[in-house]
């Protein structure tokens, strides 16, 4: 009696190994990402110092340029250059943008927004540009790039905040450099897209010529990819904005930290104020961003 008993008993547990085995063998995937963060972190803390300081450096410091400005000279300065590279129209919106954002009293943090921005995107283009046009070059650094950026777009953007938050700390710098990470795959994909787009016929006539290398990317593929390079700037400065909202999460300032308090407080009329400055802000970047790209286009 007691061996059937135990036959019969043993006989469904083995099946239901059979059938769901992730029931009783997984793999351990979060202890090992977490015993490797701190290996980082223990023996390579004066490299992430390293990237850390120029990040620092030009966020603070255009963080002050930009607060140092009175609001009226802002607005004028910035109504004369959106004016003079995207046009008469959008000069006028931004101007009326970044008045409403006065007016509702958020002009403090939407500069601090403006400035986390304008920093990630000066870097994503530092790096993103010369990787993409690395990887239009180069087949098989492509075919081992595209991977890794198929999980940097597909990744949660909150899952960025963690390692970014244990590596550099909490504040806007760490927020800065998460909003690097998740901006820089459309841009590095779009360049690539862009120099792979140039006609084959105009450079083998530029080899026929006995144009080098060099003189083809940049005589050549590079202006004629301009056009989609920018449409990857543009889009790169609106995942930038996205993500400096939720960078918000840890302690970034700005707009997004507005909608976060707000969030936290369920204050409807303070979350719509950040909110509002956001949207203001994102439209009127986007369409710069289109402007110049078009007008290449046209005048080339």
């Amino acid at each position: 009696m007691t061996i059937s008993y135990c036959l019969m008993t043993k006989i469904p547990t083995a099946l239901d190994i059979l059938l769901n085995p992730f029931a009783k063998y997984t793999l351990p995937l979060d202890e090992w990402i977490n015993i490797g963060v701190e290996v980082l972190v223990q023996n390579f803390r004066p490299i992430f110092q390293a990237i850390r300081f120029p990040i620092s450096l030009a966020l603070d410091g255009i963080e002050s340029l930009l607060l140092s400005i009175p609001p009226l000279i802002f607005m004028i300065v910035v109504g004369l250059i959106v004016w003079k590279i995207a046009g008469r129209g959008i000069a006028i919106y931004s101007i009326l943008a970044l008045t409403i954002i006065g007016l509702v009293g958020v002009w403090q943090e939407a500069v601090m927004t403006l400035a986390l921005v304008g920093t990630a995107v000066g870097f994503c283009v530092m790096v993103g540009i010369p990787i993409g046009i690395a990887c239009a070059r180069n087949q098989r650094l492509d075919r081992l790039i595209r991977p890794l950026l198929d999980l940097m777009q597909t990744f949660p953007t909150f899952v960025y905040l963690v390692p970014a938050v244990m590596l550099f700390g909490i504040g806007k710098i760490p927020g800065a450099i998460a909003t690097i990470i998740v901006a820089v795959p459309p841009l590095i994909r779009l360049t690539i897209l862009g120099i792979k787009q140039v006609s084959p016929e105009i450079v083998e006539a530029a080899k026929a010529f006995g144009s080098s290398p060099g003189q083809i990317l940049w005589e050549i593929q590079l202006p004629l990819a301009i056009p989609t390079i920018l449409a990857g700037v543009n889009q790169t400065v609106l995942f930038a904005l996205r993500m400096s909202v939720i960078a918000s999460m840890i302690a970034a300032d700005g707009l997004g930290m507005i909608v976060l308090q707000g969030i936290n407080r369920l204050d409807l009329g303070m979350a719509t104020v950040g909110g509002l400055g956001i949207v203001a802000i994102a439209i009127m970047l986007d369409r710069i961003t289109q402007a110049v790209g078009k007008q290449w286009t046209v005048d080339n």
